[in-house]
């Protein structure tokens, strides 16, 4: 084998004495005749180059997405590494391709070295000889910069490095140069100037000819930096708090606790305090009718929940760091969740146990098609739908795009439940009187162009003079991040009596109001369903996560129920908003019972989603139990 082996280096030594001897025969001059060696080499290497290019820039149009990835599953190498790996098959990349060229490079120079000594008289050593030898590894040194230099500058790849390995790539670069013309024969050294700046050359033709800007989206790359740059300063300060955090040892313990015993039947997961509400009445439901262990996850240390523990109600608090760990080697039958993107982000479906029934519980009767990602739900096994048209969207989108059929239970929405039962309690309570006004209630949304943004003046401003009662409750987060223009809204309209609400402790003047102005939120719909009181709704631009959702033939709910429930106005139609409050008062269109047919047509199972839902998980861990039983 290494007979083998010598031969070949013999063989390719040989080439190259005589590619050199056949540009001395053409030009009689040895530094000629390296420089067109030189040269020859490049040519012939050239589709190497066109390669290197290529793939130099494959890297960097990867990197907005690599980027994304390592801000997502910031904290977690494990997943960081699967998705990268994911990434690079996908695309067919190679990070070991990028070491072909050192090795090529190395081979040559030291073939090159071999024929230099044996096809030229170029042998003086500048160590061995002080004087005009000792330019060549100053030539050498600087052309190692100049080159350095250019990539930097323009080579695809380098220059999206940082700093520190830019600068650091020149000064080893320049000082290996400048190292090895000490020590090498001059003729070597020659080469190796004219290497680097024929490379020089050549890199920037090959931009000119393959132009990186023509396949890199550099706006997207720089969004992207920006985002794995927060997640990281994010990730930097949890890790201080975590530091500090006085529940740090109470995630320790509620970890090892949940891990430890027998494998759990049941386990819903929240994402922080107040989720409760979406499965309330699914607990309660199984806690009543059964001696199933439920088994809560909350990422919120303060969550209400713990305040219920009982022998069959077990809370944990798990951070969401720690929470990816543990949803990868998940041990249950049955996980309940309101996350969407299963899959998708960080949250994985069990590695350990396969055959985990997911199921999804959703927090509004809003369209998920609409209002989520494309594939939020593809990936859990059974989903609870609120009613007949959210069924139908699910099904058209399974049918569209070939997915296998999801188990979808009629089940209805617990939040217009709860609402319902809250209303009827102020009602019968008496505790709505005290103003013989009619309560305008004006609550938008939180996402961009908002109503409290695009046009709460002029509405409030049409409404001035009318004999009703106004208030202003903003989203939670709008007040959090803009309580100071709040607070001048509420200067502004004092005299006119308009109240601005701050405190949410209380939803008694959701209840209270006789019609609700909005522009998107999801409490148009509930407010609607619970109360049987009429939507004023404001067209502001649309918020839509999926811009496919038209893609489907069935309309999403948001849209389809808009205007039934109430009257949707352009923001160039505000001056009819008076006349439109009327409307809603008094036309029999919103009467009650309109919309209660409206409700027990859109709605599944009003009153009792909590007692359906509950059936159908009761009924699966009872065949699950079932299928363990047999398989003994």
């Amino acid at each position: 084998m290494g007979y083998k082996l010598s031969r070949i280096l013999d063989g390719i030594v040989d080439a190259l004495v005589g590619l050199i001897s056949g540009c001395h025969m053409l030009c009689h001059n040895y530094w000629i005749a390296i420089f067109l060696f030189t040269l020859l080499t490049k040519v012939i290497l050239l589709p190497l180059s066109i390669w290197i290019q290529k793939n130099s820039i494959k890297t960097v149009k990867m990197e907005p997405e690599l980027n994304h990835i390592k801000a997502v599953y910031a904290g977690n190498q494990e997943l960081i590494s699967e998705e990268q790996y994911k990434l690079f098959k996908r695309e067919r990349y190679s990070p070991f391709g990028d070491l072909i060229p050192l090795f090529v490079q190395l081979a040559l120079l030291m073939g090159v070295v071999e024929a230099v000594k044996r096809g030229t008289p170029l042998t003086v050593i500048p160590i061995e000889a002080p004087g005009l030898p000792l330019l060549v590894p100053a030539m050498a040194a600087v052309s190692a910069f100049v080159m350095c230099f250019v990539q930097n500058k323009i080579n695809v790849l380098q220059s999206e490095q940082g700093a520190l390995n830019r600068y650091g790539t020149m000064i080893f670069s320049v000082g290996l140069s400048l190292y090895l013309g000490f020590f090498v024969s001059i003729g070597v050294g020659f080469y190796w100037i004219c290497s680097n700046l024929l490379s020089t050359l050549q890199l920037a033709l090959l931009n000119v000819w393959i132009n990186p800007k023509d396949y890199i989206d550099y706006e997207a790359l720089e969004k992207s930096k920006e985002e794995l740059r927060d997640a990281r300063a994010f990730m930097a300060g949890r890790k201080k708090e975590g530091r500090k955090n006085p529940y740090r040892n109470k995630e320790k313990e509620d970890y090892k606790r949940f891990l430890s015993g027998q494998r759990k039947k049941l386990v819903f997961y929240s994402e922080k305090n107040g989720f409760y509400k979406y499965y309330k009445n699914i607990i309660e439901e199984i806690i009543n009718r059964t001696n199933i262990v439920v088994h809560y996850i909350t990422s919120d240390p303060e969550d209400e929940v713990f305040a219920l523990e009982t022998e069959q109600f077990k809370p944990y608090y798990i951070g969401e760091n720690r929470l990816i760990v543990l949803m990868m080697k998940l041990e249950a039958d049955i996980m309940v969740m309101t996350t969407p993107d299963l899959e998708n982000f960080q949250l994985k479906r069990s590695y350990v146990k396969k055959d985990i029934e997911y199921i999804y519980v959703p927090h509004d009767v809003n369209s998920a098609n609409l209002t989520f990602r494309k594939d939020a739900l593809d990936h859990f096994d059974t989903i609870f739908v609120s009613g007949i048209q959210n069924k139908a969207e699910i099904q058209d989108r399974e049918k569209k795009y070939g997915l296998s059929g999801k188990n979808l239970v009629e089940w209805g929405s617990s939040v217009i439940d709860n609402m319902s039962a809250a209303y009827r309690e102020i009602v019968d309570s008496g505790a709505g009187g005290g103003d013989e006004r009619r309560t305008i209630l004006i609550a938008p949304s939180w996402q961009k162009d908002n109503i409290m943004d695009s046009c709460v003046e002029e509405l409030l401003d049409g409404l001035r003079g009318e004999d009703y009662r106004v208030i202003v409750r903003p989203h939670p987060q709008y007040v959090r991040h803009f309580e100071e223009k709040i607070d001048r809204l509420a200067d502004k309209y004092a005299k006119d009596g308009v109240e601005i609400q701050k405190d949410f402790s209380s939803n008694k003047t959701v209840y209270t109001a006789d019609v609700l102005v909005t522009d998107w939120s999801s409490i148009a719909f509930e407010y609607a369903f619970s109360t049987l009181k009429p939507v004023l709704f404001i067209n502001t631009p649309m918020k839509v996560v999926n811009p496919d959702y038209e893609e489907l033939e069935t309309r999403p709910i948001d849209l389809v129920l808009r205007d039934k429930v109430g009257i949707s106005l352009g923001q160039d139609e505000l001056a009819r908003v008076p006349a439109s409050i009327h409307s809603l008062l008094f036309d029999n269109r919103f009467s009650v019972q309109s919309l209660a047919a409206l409700r027990d047509t859109y709605i599944y199972n009003v009153g009792a989603s909590g007692t359906v839902g509950a059936r159908y998980i009761i009924q699966r861990l009872v065949e699950i139990q079932q299928g363990y039983t047999d398989e003994g």
